[in-house]
Formats: structure tokens, C-alpha cells, sequence
């Protein structure tokens, strides 16, 4: 089955009302005891007068911030709705398909600094902390979370269609086996004829490519059947990269 990995986003929607989180219901319980250790030490770190300065956020978040102390009690929101921003806005994961959102149950999984890995249906309440970030007694995160993902996401076998920043993929770079189906999704912007990298765009692109292969209702078995699919749409090249593939999808103007 194919897997498309999503990161989080900064900018997360939060709830007057409504239970807190359960950790018993979350994928990949496994997971919950490094979730517990994160998630306190961010508590005792965001109400500490260095809060700003270990989180590298500025003091207009302040409210974020406060709101990592209160994770245990905080409304949780369901994945689907918790994460906003350019990527989520492409995706629209509230105008799927009710056929469609049944595979993206499934298929998307976010790769997230405070809770590992998460499924559209797990709820958590909203939070301030990126894969960026070393938290006093743990280290950088990606660090952190790198063996127990290895450990959770071990048996996956379908096409990884990988949409995350380089800091996400830190925290789990699927190896062996896996590598070898593994596809990071690049984007690039051509004029006349010269290619550059582009950053807050190729975020959009992202979620539209997650959204056609939910759409499309197909699974991939391989890296060059994924390239297929999404050459349906869009001007893409795929190349072997260290370790996997790059599916590069190619601009015009």
C-alpha cells in the first residue's frame, strides 16, 4: 500500500472545547513512551524563562508557547483539521471524497517533533515544536524520534511518497528494502530553458500531488509506476537518488 508522508505545519487550529488527548488511541502505540518524555520536557521548557530561546520562536507566539504546558489538557483536534498552511490548504483533506478520505486513513501519515507519527484520524491537541529543535536532556529531535520510527514504520512494503522537509526526513530515512521504493517529491520552476529551486510553492505542488494519488485511487507498486501516475498531470522526471528516488516535478514560467 502506498504511504505518502506529510510534515507538520507551523500554523496549527485548535478548539475552544473538547476532550483531551488519549494516548491509548493513537497510531503506532509503541510510540507513547517517547511521545510521554518529549511531551513533558517541551511542558517544563515552555514554562521556563528560555522557552523562546530553546524553541527558536519569537514572543508573538507567546500563546503557542503557553499552550506546550498544557498539553494533557488541552481540546485535542483531529489530524485531519489540526494542520493548516500552504501544503494542507492543496491537499483539502475536508473537500476529499468519502471514498477518498478512506484511503488517506491509511495512506497519509505526518511525521511530527512531539508525537512521531500520526494518521488523519488521531487527535491531538494544537503545539510549538519542530524536528529542528534540541530539547535539554534529549538532544535534537530528529535524533530522538530516529530509532523508535524505525522501529514503528518497519514493515512498511508499498511506494513512500515522501513530501517532507530535509529536517523531517532526519528523523526517518527509510532504509534496506524500503529505499529502494522510497520517492522524495522535489519541484522545480523552469524558464527559458534554466531550473531553480523553489521553496514556499513547492509546498503547494506537494499537497496537489498527495491529493491526486488519494484521488486517483490507484496504488503504485513501484517507483516507476508512481512516476506514471503522476506524469498524468504534471511535467515529472525521476531519477535514482542516495539511498531511494527523486520524483522531480517541473514547472513552466
Amino acid at each position: 500500500m502506498t504511504l505518502i508522508l506529510l510534515p507538520p505545519s507551523e500554523g496549527k487550529t485548535g478548539r475552544a472545547r473538547g476532550r483531551a488527548v488519549d494516548l491509548s488511541t493513537l497510531s503506532f502505540p509503541e510510540l507513547n513512551p517517547v511521545r510521554e518524555q518529549v511531551l513533558e520536557t517541551l511542558a517544563k521548557v515552555s514554562a521556563s524563562a528560555d522557552a523562546h530561546d530553546v524553541l527558536e520562536v519569537g514572543a508573538s507566539l507567546r500563546h503557542e508557547v503557553e499552550r506546550n504546558t498544557r498539553w494533557r489538557t488541552e481540546p485535542s483536534v483531529p489530524v485531519s483539521e489540526l494542520y493548516s498552511g500552504v501544503l494542507y490548504d492543496a491537499l483539502g483533506y475536508a473537500t476529499l471524497s468519502a471514498g477518498t478520505k478512506r484511503r488517506a486513513a491509511n495512506r497519509l501519515l505526518v511525521i511530527s517533533a512531539a508525537w512521531g507519527a500520526l494518521r488523519p484520524a488521531d487527535r491531538v491537541p494544537p503545539y510549538r515544536l519542530s524536528m529542528g529543535t534540541t530539547l535539554p536532556g534529549h538532544g535534537p529531535l530528529a535524533s530522538v524520534w530516529r530509532d523508535p520510527l524505525n522501529a514503528a514504520l518497519k514493515d512498511v512494503d508499498g511506494v513512500i511518497v515522501d513530501c517532507r522537509s530535509s529536517t523531517y526526513v532526519a528523523a526517518w530515512r527509510p532504509s534496506g528494502a524500503q529505499a529502494d521504493k522510497w520517492v522524495s517529491v522535489n519541484v522545480v520552476r523552469e524558464r527559458n530553458g534554466v531550473r531553480t529551486v523553489v521553496s514556499h510553492n513547492a509546498k503547494h505542488t506537494r499537497g496537489l500531488v498527495a491529493r491526486h494519488l488519494l484521488e486517483s485511487g490507484k496504488d503504485p507498486g513501484t517507483a516507476k509506476s508512481l512516476h506514471k501516475l503522476v506524469n498524468e498531470r504534471w511535467n515529472a522526471e525521476l531519477d535514482r537518488a542516495a539511498g531511494g528516488w527523486t520524483l522531480t516535478v517541473v514547472e513552466q514560467g
